[in-house]
Protein backbone atom coordinates (compact mmCIF):
# COMPACT_ATOMS: atom_id res chain seq x y z
CA UNK A 1 0.00 0.00 0.00
CA UNK A 2 2.98 2.32 0.62
CA UNK A 3 4.31 1.69 -2.58
CA UNK A 4 1.00 2.60 -4.27
CA UNK A 5 0.79 5.89 -2.31
CA UNK A 6 4.61 6.45 -3.48
CA UNK A 7 3.97 5.68 -7.29
CA UNK A 8 1.09 8.46 -7.09
CA UNK A 9 3.14 10.74 -5.40
CA UNK A 10 5.71 10.65 -8.23
CA UNK A 11 2.52 11.26 -10.74
CA UNK A 12 1.82 14.67 -8.57
CA UNK A 13 -0.56 13.69 -5.88
CA UNK A 14 0.13 15.34 -2.15
CA UNK A 15 1.43 12.42 0.02
CA UNK A 16 -1.20 13.77 2.60
CA UNK A 17 -4.33 13.25 0.66
CA UNK A 18 -2.99 10.20 -1.35
CA UNK A 19 -2.29 8.35 1.72
CA UNK A 20 -6.28 8.21 3.40
CA UNK A 21 -7.55 7.29 0.02
CA UNK A 22 -4.93 4.24 -0.30
CA UNK A 23 -5.53 3.69 3.26
CA UNK A 24 -9.56 3.48 3.23
CA UNK A 25 -9.17 1.39 0.00
CA UNK A 26 -6.98 -0.86 1.82
CA UNK A 27 -8.93 -1.10 5.01
CA UNK A 28 -6.53 -1.19 6.90
CA UNK A 29 -6.53 -2.01 11.06
CA UNK A 30 -5.87 1.27 12.99
CA UNK A 31 -2.18 -0.27 13.77
CA UNK A 32 -1.52 -1.02 10.37
CA UNK A 33 -2.36 1.97 8.88
CA UNK A 34 0.07 3.69 11.48
CA UNK A 35 3.07 1.64 10.14
CA UNK A 36 1.62 2.16 6.65
CA UNK A 37 1.59 5.80 7.17
CA UNK A 38 5.07 5.85 8.69
CA UNK A 39 6.88 4.07 5.42
CA UNK A 40 5.02 6.76 3.38
CA UNK A 41 5.67 9.39 5.13
CA UNK A 42 9.43 8.64 6.37
CA UNK A 43 10.10 7.95 2.56
CA UNK A 44 8.68 10.98 1.14
CA UNK A 45 10.02 13.25 3.65
CA UNK A 46 14.02 11.43 3.36
CA UNK A 47 13.94 11.36 -0.61
CA UNK A 48 17.14 13.25 -0.93
CA UNK A 49 19.44 11.14 2.00
CA UNK A 50 17.44 7.76 0.90
CA UNK A 51 18.46 8.34 -3.21
CA UNK A 52 22.01 9.59 -1.86
CA UNK A 53 22.21 6.37 -0.28
CA UNK A 54 21.05 4.27 -3.70
CA UNK A 55 23.07 5.69 -5.57
CA UNK A 56 26.35 5.80 -3.54
CA UNK A 57 25.63 1.75 -3.94
CA UNK A 58 25.06 0.95 -7.61
CA UNK A 59 27.33 2.16 -10.58
CA UNK A 60 24.20 3.08 -12.73
CA UNK A 61 22.19 5.01 -10.49
CA UNK A 62 20.90 6.88 -14.07
CA UNK A 63 19.39 3.15 -15.10
CA UNK A 64 17.30 2.91 -12.36
CA UNK A 65 13.52 3.11 -13.23
CA UNK A 66 10.85 5.35 -11.36
CA UNK A 67 9.20 2.32 -9.19
CA UNK A 68 12.25 0.75 -9.20
CA UNK A 69 13.72 3.54 -7.10
CA UNK A 70 10.65 3.50 -5.05
CA UNK A 71 10.90 0.03 -3.68
CA UNK A 72 14.05 0.99 -2.89
CA UNK A 73 13.55 4.16 -1.18
CA UNK A 74 11.09 1.69 1.05
CA UNK A 75 13.40 -0.61 1.72
CA UNK A 76 16.38 2.00 2.18
CA UNK A 77 14.16 3.78 5.06
CA UNK A 78 13.02 0.68 7.22
CA UNK A 79 17.12 -0.21 6.78
CA UNK A 80 18.34 3.15 7.85
CA UNK A 81 14.98 4.37 10.45
CA UNK A 82 13.21 1.21 11.17
CA UNK A 83 14.57 -0.70 14.63
CA UNK A 84 11.58 -3.22 14.60
CA UNK A 85 12.49 -4.64 11.07
CA UNK A 86 15.34 -7.02 10.66
CA UNK A 87 17.27 -5.61 7.62
CA UNK A 88 16.89 -8.99 5.47
CA UNK A 89 13.16 -8.76 6.10
CA UNK A 90 13.32 -5.42 4.61
CA UNK A 91 15.49 -6.67 1.93
CA UNK A 92 13.21 -9.81 1.09
CA UNK A 93 10.03 -7.49 1.08
CA UNK A 94 11.40 -4.99 -1.23
CA UNK A 95 12.68 -7.76 -3.58
CA UNK A 96 9.17 -9.33 -3.52
CA UNK A 97 7.83 -5.67 -4.11
CA UNK A 98 10.36 -4.83 -7.15
CA UNK A 99 9.30 -8.64 -8.85
CA UNK A 100 5.71 -7.39 -8.80
CA UNK A 101 6.14 -4.72 -10.51
CA UNK A 102 3.92 -3.98 -13.72
CA UNK A 103 5.32 -4.87 -16.67
CA UNK A 104 6.56 -7.79 -18.68
CA UNK A 105 6.97 -10.83 -17.02
CA UNK A 106 10.86 -11.32 -18.08
CA UNK A 107 11.83 -8.08 -16.17
CA UNK A 108 11.20 -9.05 -12.71
CA UNK A 109 14.12 -11.24 -12.03
CA UNK A 110 16.30 -8.17 -13.07
CA UNK A 111 14.56 -6.01 -10.78
CA UNK A 112 14.51 -8.09 -7.94
CA UNK A 113 18.54 -8.69 -8.46
CA UNK A 114 19.20 -4.84 -8.54
CA UNK A 115 16.74 -3.99 -5.36
CA UNK A 116 18.99 -7.05 -3.62
CA UNK A 117 22.10 -5.85 -4.47
CA UNK A 118 21.62 -2.19 -3.49
CA UNK A 119 19.85 -2.69 -0.41
CA UNK A 120 22.21 -5.18 0.94
CA UNK A 121 25.13 -3.26 0.31
CA UNK A 122 23.06 0.12 2.04
CA UNK A 123 22.25 -2.58 5.00
CA UNK A 124 26.07 -3.32 5.23
CA UNK A 125 27.94 0.02 4.75
CA UNK A 126 24.70 2.92 4.61
CA UNK A 127 25.03 3.71 8.88
CA UNK A 128 28.55 4.51 8.05
CA UNK A 129 28.31 6.69 5.52
CA UNK A 130 24.89 8.73 7.47
CA UNK A 131 27.41 8.74 10.65
CA UNK A 132 30.01 10.48 8.52
CA UNK A 133 28.23 13.45 7.57
CA UNK A 134 28.94 16.39 9.67
CA UNK A 135 27.27 19.59 10.84
CA UNK A 136 28.17 20.93 7.44
CA UNK A 137 25.79 18.27 5.89
CA UNK A 138 22.80 18.82 8.19
CA UNK A 139 20.77 19.33 4.92
CA UNK A 140 21.99 15.97 3.10
CA UNK A 141 21.50 14.15 6.69
CA UNK A 142 18.20 15.32 7.17
CA UNK A 143 17.17 15.28 3.92
CA UNK A 144 16.13 19.21 3.24
CA UNK A 145 16.48 21.12 0.36
CA UNK A 146 19.73 23.52 1.19
CA UNK A 147 17.92 26.63 0.55
CA UNK A 148 15.46 25.54 3.57
CA UNK A 149 18.21 24.42 6.22
CA UNK A 150 20.18 27.46 5.13
CA UNK A 151 17.54 29.68 5.92
CA UNK A 152 16.50 27.69 9.37
CA UNK A 153 20.42 27.52 10.35
CA UNK A 154 19.99 31.98 9.99
CA UNK A 155 16.74 32.06 11.65
CA UNK A 156 17.83 29.45 14.86
CA UNK A 157 21.26 29.20 15.19
CA UNK A 158 22.99 25.67 13.99
CA UNK A 159 21.61 23.77 16.86
CA UNK A 160 17.70 24.59 17.09
CA UNK A 161 18.02 24.59 12.97
CA UNK A 162 19.23 20.97 13.27
CA UNK A 163 16.91 19.83 15.70
CA UNK A 164 14.28 21.00 13.96
CA UNK A 165 15.21 19.09 10.89
CA UNK A 166 15.52 15.79 12.86
CA UNK A 167 12.09 16.82 14.37
CA UNK A 168 10.94 17.27 11.04
CA UNK A 169 11.17 13.20 10.34
CA UNK A 170 10.01 11.83 13.03
CA UNK A 171 6.42 10.94 13.29
CA UNK A 172 4.13 14.10 14.39
CA UNK A 173 2.34 14.74 17.26
CA UNK A 174 -2.02 13.51 17.00
CA UNK A 175 -4.07 15.66 18.93
CA UNK A 176 -7.38 16.79 18.02
CA UNK A 177 -9.47 19.39 19.56
CA UNK A 178 -13.00 18.84 20.88
CA UNK A 179 -15.37 21.72 19.72
CA UNK A 180 -17.05 23.08 23.21
CA UNK A 181 -20.03 24.60 21.15
CA UNK A 182 -21.54 21.00 21.15
CA UNK A 183 -20.57 19.69 24.46
CA UNK A 184 -17.91 18.98 26.92
CA UNK A 185 -14.75 17.07 27.08
CA UNK A 186 -16.17 14.04 28.61
CA UNK A 187 -18.95 13.79 25.64
CA UNK A 188 -15.98 12.05 23.49
CA UNK A 189 -13.46 10.77 26.02
CA UNK A 190 -15.09 7.40 25.95
CA UNK A 191 -14.64 7.00 21.80
CA UNK A 192 -11.38 8.19 22.10
CA UNK A 193 -8.66 5.83 23.34
CA UNK A 194 -5.53 6.53 25.29
CA UNK A 195 -5.15 10.39 25.33
CA UNK A 196 -3.39 12.77 27.82
CA UNK A 197 -4.20 16.25 28.10
CA UNK A 198 -2.35 19.95 27.77
CA UNK A 199 -3.05 21.98 31.24
CA UNK A 200 -2.97 25.29 28.93
CA UNK A 201 -5.46 23.96 26.11
CA UNK A 202 -8.02 22.48 28.09
CA UNK A 203 -9.85 21.64 24.85
CA UNK A 204 -6.93 19.78 23.69
CA UNK A 205 -6.69 15.41 23.47
CA UNK A 206 -3.21 14.38 22.67
CA UNK A 207 -3.64 10.61 21.29
CA UNK A 208 -1.24 8.62 22.61
CA UNK A 209 -2.37 5.43 20.14
CA UNK A 210 -3.50 5.36 16.81
CA UNK A 211 -7.49 6.52 16.20
CA UNK A 212 -9.59 6.66 12.98
CA UNK A 213 -10.95 10.04 13.26
CA UNK A 214 -12.43 10.66 10.83
CA UNK A 215 -14.45 7.07 11.01
CA UNK A 216 -15.35 8.46 14.73
CA UNK A 217 -18.74 9.34 15.52
CA UNK A 218 -17.26 12.29 17.43
CA UNK A 219 -15.54 13.36 14.00
CA UNK A 220 -19.22 13.12 11.98
CA UNK A 221 -21.24 14.77 14.78
CA UNK A 222 -18.65 17.60 14.75
CA UNK A 223 -17.57 16.88 18.35
CA UNK A 224 -13.92 17.28 17.71
CA UNK A 225 -11.22 18.04 14.95
CA UNK A 226 -7.91 17.06 14.05
CA UNK A 227 -5.36 20.14 15.14
CA UNK A 228 -2.11 20.49 16.66
CA UNK A 229 -1.48 21.92 19.85
CA UNK A 230 0.32 24.61 18.48
CA UNK A 231 -2.10 25.39 15.96
CA UNK A 232 -4.51 25.95 18.83
CA UNK A 233 -2.20 28.98 20.05
CA UNK A 234 -3.64 31.56 18.02
CA UNK A 235 -7.22 31.10 18.47
CA UNK A 236 -6.33 31.56 22.66
CA UNK A 237 -3.67 34.39 21.85
CA UNK A 238 -6.46 36.32 19.67
CA UNK A 239 -8.59 35.71 23.01
CA UNK A 240 -12.08 36.66 21.80
CA UNK A 241 -15.01 37.96 23.48
CA UNK A 242 -18.80 37.23 23.09
CA UNK A 243 -19.75 40.42 22.17
CA UNK A 244 -17.25 41.42 19.64
CA UNK A 245 -16.68 41.55 16.00
CA UNK A 246 -13.59 38.87 15.39
CA UNK A 247 -12.37 39.00 11.32
CA UNK A 248 -10.38 35.83 10.10
CA UNK A 249 -8.24 37.09 7.41
CA UNK A 250 -7.30 33.66 5.78
CA UNK A 251 -9.88 31.74 6.74
CA UNK A 252 -9.73 27.81 5.58
CA UNK A 253 -9.57 25.43 6.03
CA UNK A 254 -11.42 26.74 9.14
CA UNK A 255 -9.88 25.04 12.43
CA UNK A 256 -8.49 28.43 13.79
CA UNK A 257 -11.89 29.76 12.69
CA UNK A 258 -13.88 27.32 14.43
CA UNK A 259 -11.83 27.80 17.29
CA UNK A 260 -12.52 31.22 17.82
CA UNK A 261 -15.81 30.79 17.37
CA UNK A 262 -15.88 27.90 20.45
CA UNK A 263 -14.05 30.20 22.65
CA UNK A 264 -16.57 32.85 22.16
CA UNK A 265 -19.04 30.70 23.45
CA UNK A 266 -20.82 31.41 19.89
CA UNK A 267 -21.32 34.48 21.20
CA UNK A 268 -18.93 36.33 18.98
CA UNK A 269 -19.84 38.22 15.28
CA UNK A 270 -17.30 36.24 13.02
CA UNK A 271 -16.27 37.54 9.59
CA UNK A 272 -13.84 34.62 7.73
CA UNK A 273 -12.62 35.73 4.68
CA UNK A 274 -11.02 33.11 1.80
CA UNK A 275 -9.38 33.96 -1.91
CA UNK A 276 -10.72 30.24 -3.37
CA UNK A 277 -14.47 29.32 -3.49
CA UNK A 278 -13.84 26.12 -3.30
CA UNK A 279 -11.88 26.55 0.12
CA UNK A 280 -14.33 29.25 0.94
CA UNK A 281 -17.40 26.60 0.55
CA UNK A 282 -15.67 23.74 2.38
CA UNK A 283 -15.53 26.15 5.35
CA UNK A 284 -19.05 26.87 5.41
CA UNK A 285 -19.30 23.51 5.65
CA UNK A 286 -17.38 22.85 8.43
CA UNK A 287 -18.84 25.25 10.47
CA UNK A 288 -22.05 24.31 9.55
CA UNK A 289 -21.00 20.56 11.18
CA UNK A 290 -19.32 22.65 14.23
CA UNK A 291 -22.06 24.50 15.01
CA UNK A 292 -20.14 27.75 14.60
CA UNK A 293 -22.28 31.04 12.96
CA UNK A 294 -19.42 32.32 10.80
CA UNK A 295 -20.11 34.80 7.97
CA UNK A 296 -17.32 33.68 4.90
CA UNK A 297 -16.24 35.95 2.30
CA UNK A 298 -14.40 35.05 -0.87
CA UNK A 299 -11.97 37.17 -1.71
CA UNK A 300 -8.44 38.30 -1.64
CA UNK A 301 -7.99 40.07 1.99
CA UNK A 302 -5.45 42.80 1.63
CA UNK A 303 -8.57 44.28 -0.58
CA UNK A 304 -11.95 42.78 -0.42
CA UNK A 305 -14.78 44.59 0.68
CA UNK A 306 -15.51 43.88 3.85
CA UNK A 307 -18.97 45.32 5.05
CA UNK A 308 -18.98 47.21 8.64
CA UNK A 309 -16.90 49.45 11.09
CA UNK A 310 -13.74 48.26 12.14
CA UNK A 311 -13.80 44.93 14.66
CA UNK A 312 -12.25 44.15 18.23
CA UNK A 313 -10.05 41.79 17.06
CA UNK A 314 -8.14 40.12 13.87
CA UNK A 315 -6.64 37.09 12.99
CA UNK A 316 -4.36 36.91 10.42
CA UNK A 317 -2.61 33.04 9.87
CA UNK A 318 -1.21 33.63 6.82
CA UNK A 319 0.14 31.84 4.16
CA UNK A 320 3.46 30.36 4.38
CA UNK A 321 5.96 28.03 3.84
CA UNK A 322 5.41 25.54 6.25
CA UNK A 323 9.12 24.63 7.40
CA UNK A 324 7.05 24.04 10.72
CA UNK A 325 4.98 21.65 9.77
CA UNK A 326 6.51 19.24 7.45
CA UNK A 327 6.48 15.88 9.64
CA UNK A 328 2.62 16.57 8.59
CA UNK A 329 3.06 17.14 5.51
CA UNK A 330 5.92 15.31 3.74
CA UNK A 331 6.18 16.40 0.45
CA UNK A 332 6.05 19.94 1.31
CA UNK A 333 10.10 20.33 1.38
CA UNK A 334 10.00 19.17 -2.49
CA UNK A 335 7.59 21.40 -3.72
CA UNK A 336 8.60 24.48 -2.00
CA UNK A 337 11.18 27.11 -4.07
CA UNK A 338 13.22 29.68 -2.84
CA UNK A 339 12.16 31.98 -5.29
CA UNK A 340 8.71 32.11 -4.44
CA UNK A 341 10.29 33.49 -0.45
CA UNK A 342 10.28 37.18 -1.39
CA UNK A 343 6.70 37.26 -3.07
CA UNK A 344 5.29 35.45 0.02
CA UNK A 345 6.45 37.62 2.27
CA UNK A 346 4.75 40.80 0.39
CA UNK A 347 1.92 38.74 0.77
CA UNK A 348 1.94 38.63 4.67
CA UNK A 349 3.58 42.31 4.78
CA UNK A 350 -0.09 43.32 3.07
CA UNK A 351 -2.20 40.96 4.78
CA UNK A 352 -0.82 42.54 8.40
CA UNK A 353 -1.24 45.70 6.95
CA UNK A 354 -4.54 45.44 5.97
CA UNK A 355 -5.37 43.88 9.52
CA UNK A 356 -4.32 46.85 10.98
CA UNK A 357 -6.68 49.23 9.20
CA UNK A 358 -9.20 46.79 9.90
CA UNK A 359 -8.93 46.69 13.87
CA UNK A 360 -10.16 49.17 16.50
CA UNK A 361 -7.64 51.62 18.14
CA UNK A 362 -6.43 49.40 20.72
CA UNK A 363 -7.41 46.49 19.32
CA UNK A 364 -5.85 42.90 18.72
CA UNK A 365 -4.17 41.70 15.77
CA UNK A 366 -3.03 37.99 16.05
CA UNK A 367 -0.33 37.52 13.04
CA UNK A 368 0.98 33.69 13.04
CA UNK A 369 2.44 31.21 10.86
CA UNK A 370 3.48 27.68 10.67
CA UNK A 371 6.86 28.66 9.33
CA UNK A 372 10.34 29.12 11.19
CA UNK A 373 12.24 31.26 9.16
CA UNK A 374 12.65 34.70 10.48
CA UNK A 375 11.96 36.61 7.22
CA UNK A 376 8.12 35.26 7.74
CA UNK A 377 8.07 35.95 10.95
CA UNK A 378 9.36 38.74 13.51
CA UNK A 379 11.13 40.55 10.15
CA UNK A 380 7.39 40.68 9.09
CA UNK A 381 6.25 42.02 12.43
CA UNK A 382 9.00 43.98 13.13
CA UNK A 383 8.44 45.74 9.53
CA UNK A 384 4.48 46.93 10.28
CA UNK A 385 5.75 49.37 12.98
CA UNK A 386 3.12 47.96 15.55
CA UNK A 387 3.51 47.71 18.90
CA UNK A 388 3.89 43.82 20.22
CA UNK A 389 2.28 42.73 23.43
CA UNK A 390 3.73 39.99 25.51
CA UNK A 391 2.26 37.00 25.34
CA UNK A 392 5.62 35.58 27.11
CA UNK A 393 3.45 34.64 30.50
CA UNK A 394 0.73 33.25 29.37
CA UNK A 395 2.28 30.53 27.30
CA UNK A 396 5.65 29.84 29.15
CA UNK A 397 8.09 28.02 27.01
CA UNK A 398 7.64 29.83 23.93
CA UNK A 399 9.36 32.57 23.41
CA UNK A 400 10.71 34.36 20.64
CA UNK A 401 14.53 35.23 20.92
CA UNK A 402 14.49 37.90 18.17
CA UNK A 403 10.95 39.62 19.06
CA UNK A 404 9.93 40.39 22.84
CA UNK A 405 6.97 39.45 23.39
CA UNK A 406 5.81 37.07 20.55
CA UNK A 407 6.14 33.09 20.71
CA UNK A 408 7.91 30.94 18.92
CA UNK A 409 6.99 27.07 19.20
CA UNK A 410 10.00 24.65 18.52
CA UNK A 411 8.79 20.92 17.93
CA UNK A 412 11.82 19.47 19.43
CA UNK A 413 11.13 21.67 22.40
CA UNK A 414 7.05 21.96 22.82
CA UNK A 415 6.72 18.75 21.28
CA UNK A 416 4.18 19.68 18.79
CA UNK A 417 4.37 21.74 15.66
CA UNK A 418 6.65 24.60 14.49
CA UNK A 419 4.88 28.06 14.94
CA UNK A 420 5.44 32.10 15.33
CA UNK A 421 2.79 34.18 16.78
CA UNK A 422 2.53 37.85 18.06
CA UNK A 423 -0.40 40.11 19.04
CA UNK A 424 -0.31 43.45 17.58
CA UNK A 425 -1.95 46.65 19.31
CA UNK A 426 -4.48 48.11 16.89
CA UNK A 427 -3.32 51.42 16.18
Amino acid sequence: MALRVLRRVDEGAFADRAFPAEANRADLEPRDRQQAHRLVFGTVQMRRTLDWLIDGATERPDRIEPAVRDVLRLGAYEIIASDDVPDRAAVDQAVYLARTLPGPRGKAPARGGIVNAVLRRIATEGAARLAALGDADAALRYSFPDWIADGLVRSLGQEDAVQVMAAANEAAESAIRVNTLKGPRSVVEDEVPAWHPDPMLPEAMVLDEPFALERSAAFTEGLVMAQSRASMIPARALDPKPGERILDMCAAPGAKCTHLAALADGGAEIVAVELHESRASALRELAERMGAQITVITGDAREVEIPGGPFDAVLVDAPCTGTGVLATRPDSRWRRREEALAPLVEIQKGLLARALELVKPGGRVVYSTCSLLRDENEDVVAASGAEVEDLTAAFPGMASTDLPGALRLLPHVNGTDGFFVARLVGR
